[in-house]
Order: C-alpha cells, then structure tokens, then sequence
C-alpha cells in the first residue's frame, strides 16, 4: 500500500483521534480540538476499524485526545486495540483521573502522555480549569512517572497577564517530576482580534534565550520544533504554531473528529470528509481507504509564504 502523500509532498504518518468532547474542565481557552456541535462519538469497534485502516496506509502513531479522554469507559480497550496496529499509541489528559488509570493504561499499551497544567499557583489554576484540584493533578503527573508513561510532557499554554509570570515555576515542576516542559503559544483560533490582543504572549525571546543556553539542542521531525536540554538537565520544547511557515511545512499529521471525520487541518472546518458514517453505512473498506487519500489531498499549509 502506498503511503498517504499530501500534494506538497508531507507523508502522514500520525493521527490525532478525539474521542470525546466532555471534560471534567472547564478551561476558557479551549479550542476543543476545533469541533463545534459534535453529533454521536465513535465506538470503540469503530475506532479499532479506523485504525487498523490508518496503519495499512503507514500511519504508525495515534494519539488520543479530547475533551478528556479518560472520561471514556472504555478507554483501556480502546488504547489495547489500537496498540495492535501501530507503532505507538499516546495521549493527552488533564490528569486528573490517572492517579488511578495510569498503570492500567500502561499495561494496555498507551506508550506516553502529554499533560495540560498551566498553573503550579492553586488560585490560579482553579481560575483557568474552574476547579481546585491542582493537588489531585499533581498526583496524576507522579503517578503517570511513576508507571512509566515516558516522556511525560507537560503542556503550558502562555497566556499574557494570566500565567506568564510562571513560566520558570512550571519549568521547575517538570524538571523535579521527570518531564519534558512544552511551552505552548496561544491561539485564538476563531475567537478574534480582541482575545487575541488580551492574552497572547510572544514566545519568540524565550526561544532565541534558550536557543543560547542551552547545552544541546534536537530538532524533531514533527513541525521541526526544538527541544533545548539547558545546564540543570531541564529539557523545554516551544510550540509556535501561529503564522509558522515551518510548522505547517513539516506537519505529518491528521486529525479524526469524535464524531468521526477526518479534519485536514487544526484550523479549518471547510474541508472535513465523513468517516465513521461510511462504516455506519456499511460501505466498503477500500470507501474507508479512500476517504483517508481525500483527507490528504485536502491538506493546504495554512500558514505558507
């Protein structure tokens, strides 16, 4: 089977799979994967069809996100199929449920996760998220060391006069729990100039500060970004999505909607092909096959020159 190849030459080797848009969260800025009005979620047989489709087209990395993942009962068994048909399977999380879940994932096959915690202030977290359970997730991000989910990294979104201010606290943390911090620019999305101009907080000093002291440097193939391992041992890596020619340039990913359709691109809904509908429909494999090529050739950089 021939490899998935956008008209700009990008091969697609991952799929991001939302699986709920429920959270136990209520985080103001969430952008929600981009989904609007989400009709019936995925079953976990249907999930396991689409998978097994995305590996024989050479995708060999799934990562499940939300809304919150976990909120899913049938999470364990949906991590254990998908971790049949590829190379890696890992997710995105608040947290707060993997003091309990996280050794079963483990087991499962979950690989790693990436943890949102953009506050180590209690007021300050409970401001963003709505709820005071900043000790709770804490013990999440432990316990998920503790069971190997490795590398664990910490997601910060940086928002100008909310956490700005605590940027080297969060490095910190990360550095004394064993994970790689991920300093996240903040995007509006289709929230507008206003919101923007209010939080968004240019990353761009941060890096070129790193950039020069750091002891070494990696660069990774997805987008290209850069992780800097700095003299403590801490390792950072900064996400710059916005007007980012080289992000877009080096994108390998899909993304799969919780009601099941392919999403080209984070940042438009004008282009989504309908997915789990055709296995509702009983439609053939090769329609599934080929709704993933459709997928691909939809794919335009959104930030280009």
């Amino acid at each position: 089977m021939i490899p998935l190849q956008d008209t700009y030459g990008r091969t697609i080797t991952s799929l991001r799979i939302s699986l709920t848009q429920k959270c136990n969260f209520n985080c103001f800025f969430c952008h929600q994967e981009g989904e609007h009005n989400p009709n019936k979620e995925m079953t976990s047989t249907e999930i396991d069809t689409i998978v097994s489709v995305a590996a024989e087209l050479g995708i060999n990395k799934i990562k499940f996100t939300g809304g919150e993942p976990l909120l899913r009962d049938d999470i364990e068994e949906i991590i254990r199929k998908a971790a049949s048909h590829v190379e890696e399977v890992s997710m995105t999380t608040n947290a707060y449920f993997l003091s309990e879940k996280a050794c079963i994932l483990k087991k499962a096959g979950l690989k790693r996760v990436n943890i949102s915690f953009h506050s180590s202030k209690p007021e300050v977290f409970k401001s963003i998220t709505g709820f005071d359970v900043i000790n709770k997730v804490k013990e999440g991000i432990r316990t998920a060391k503790l069971c190997e989910l490795n590398p664990i990294k910490i997601n910060m979104v940086i928002m100008k006069g909310i956490n700005d201010s605590e940027i080297y606290d969060v490095l910190k943390f990360s550095h004394e729990v064993g994970a790689i911090f991920q300093v996240i620019e903040y995007q509006p999305l289709e929230r507008g100039l206003e919101e923007w101009n209010n939080y968004y907080y240019d990353l761009t000093p941060l890096e070129e500060l790193w950039s020069k002291e750091a002891i070494n440097i990696v660069e990774r193939e997805m987008h290209h970004r850069k992780q800097y391992t700095l003299k403590n041992g801490s390792i950072v890596e900064v996400v710059r999505p916005m007007h980012n020619t080289v992000f877009c340039a080096n994108c390998n990913r899909l993304r799969l909607t919780s009601d099941g359709y392919l999403k080209p691109c984070l940042m438009r809904n004008d282009n989504l092909v309908p997915l789990v509908q055709l296995i509702r429909n009983g439609d053939s494999r090769d329609k599934l096959l080929e709704a993933f090529r459709e997928a691909t050739l939809k794919r335009i950089p959104y930030w280009r020159s």
